[in-house]
């Protein structure tokens, strides 16, 4: 069973249909929409600010989500997916994104909708990512517009097939 549990008397509320694997870690205050999913050793830390996360919002393995003491909190819109190892911290992601695996997202940065976040790309505190692209490197910059073909093959999948997946470890039990 995943480690839930609240710290200074708030604590997690889940939508309906989620996914948490047994170790995985959800404290705080953490608001999850509907048929989110929380992969193994993935860790949801509202312990000192608030995260927001909607619907179909997948958190996979090892990723951490965290905010700011007293100044920055974390919201995550629908349709989103945070790759294996990832770190989201004290920003807002818009919906119809993907932060690929070990990317690092920081501070007051706003990720807009329809938007991809290359593995292992840092976007910097504060930077404002535009809407309908893709972002790479070190720092994180824009190195294309997303084509449709890439937002319907690459973010619309992989947040479906996280559903499916998630479907799959409900039926083992």
């Amino acid at each position: 069973m995943a480690l839930v549990k609240p710290v200074r008397g708030k604590k997690p509320v889940f939508g309906n249909n989620c996914y948490l694997a047994e170790n995985a870690t959800v404290v705080g205050e953490v608001v999850m929409g509907d048929d989110c999913s929380v992969w193994f050793n993935a860790v949801v830390r509202g312990d000192v600010n608030f995260i927001k996360i909607g619907n179909k919002v997948n958190i996979q393995d090892g990723a951490i989500i965290h905010c700011t003491y007293q100044k920055t909190g974390t919201t995550i819109g629908n349709n989103v997916s945070i790759g294996h190892n990832a770190i989201v911290h004290g920003c807002d992601v818009h919906d119809n994104v993907l932060i690929g695996m070990g990317a690092i997202v920081m501070d007051n940065a706003i990720i807009n909708s329809n938007t991809i976040i290359a593995a292992g790309s840092v976007v910097l505190e504060g930077t404002i990512v535009e809407e309908g692209s893709v972002y790479a490197g070190v720092p994180a910059k824009k190195v294309k517009n997303i084509d449709p073909k890439l937002l319907e093959g690459e973010v619309h999948r992989i947040a479906n097939n996280y559903l499916m997946y998630s479907g799959w470890f409900k039926e083992e039990k």
